[in-house]
Parts: C-alpha cells; sequence; structure tokens
C-alpha cells in the first residue's frame, strides 16, 4: 500500500506492508526547509532528502546519524520569548524535517523490502485513477450526500 503520508491510514492498515510515496516526502521536507534554505544545515539536510530515490535504508539511516551528530548543539538552540519566562527552538522547522525522516525512515523502502509485490515508491500510478469519478461527481454538484455515495460506490463496484 503506497500511502502520502498521513499517519491515520497508516494504522488503519497496520498488518499490510506500507510504502510512503518519496514525492509526498519531499514535498514535505520543501514545506519545512524550502527549495533553497539559507542555513548550512538546511541545506545540507535538503540534499539528503533529495538524494532519496537513489539510497536504501541503511544508507539514509546513516546519512542522517551523520547529519544529526553535526548539528545537534545547532538542534538544541532556544529562543526565550519576550517575557523571558518561555522559550522555543530556535530552528523548528530544521528540527521538523529532520524529524518527519527519521520517523518516516521505516517506510520509505518498503518496495525494496517485498520486491515480489512490485510496490512503486510513489504514488504517480494512482493520482490519476480517480478523475473519471471527480467529474462525474462535479457534474452532478447538486446531489445530496446519500446520493453522491450511491454513485461512488456503483462506479467503484464496475
Amino acid at each position: 500500500m503506497i500511502l502520502d503520508g498521513r499517519k491515520g491510514i497508516r494504522e488503519v492498515f497496520a498488518d499490510l506492508p506500507v510504502q510512503i510515496c518519496h514525492f509526498h516526502q519531499l514535498a514535505a521536507i520543501k514545506r519545512y526547509l524550502t527549495s533553497r534554505p539559507k542555513l548550512e544545515a538546511g541545506k545540507e539536510l535538503r540534499a539528503i532528502s533529495l538524494a532519496l530515490p537513489k539510497l536504501n535504508e541503511k544508507l539514509l539511516s546513516q546519512a542522517l546519524e551523520e547529519w544529526h551528530t553535526k548539528w545537534k548543539e545547532f538542534l538544541k538552540e532556544r529562543t526565550y520569548t519576550e517575557d523571558r519566562m518561555h522559550w522555543q527552538y530556535t530552528h523548528r522547522r530544521t528540527r521538523a524535517a529532520y524529524r518527519s525522516l527519521k520517523t518516516n525512515l521505516p517506510y520509505l523502502f518498503t518496495y525494496q523490502k517485498y520486491p515480489k509485490l512490485k510496490i512503486a515508491n510513489t504514488t504517480n500510478s494512482l493520482d490519476g485513477s480517480f478523475s473519471h469519478l471527480k467529474d462525474l461527481l462535479r457534474l452532478h454538484r447538486g446531489l445530496k450526500r446519500q446520493r453522491r455515495w450511491r454513485i461512488i460506490k456503483e462506479v467503484l463496484a464496475k
């Protein structure tokens, strides 16, 4: 099963091999770091993430571990609020990008662990699958929810 990274679906299908789409993972990293990070730590983490399709779980894990060791103190930096009573991590977005890769690591290379299943590493093959259904529902915008569900079930049953 290929997912876009949403945790709830992964939990529902816990007994199935789950692959997180590389494109969606890279999009999440881009949201956190931007496509042109200013900080050196962000640039290096982005470079690691862009190599994702060429890596395997072990190599990515090593790269993330080396990156984290190098930037550990940087990631611990804190900024105090104006009231001097509260603080927050200074580089929250960089931390979030790292955490995203680290958390999703076990699900980024499922396609390599189960070659017989021929799982893709992206959701590209799924993206256009439901466009005909969306077009059909768009044509019939005024339908009540119950009737819309009946149409969806009918189309999917074919």
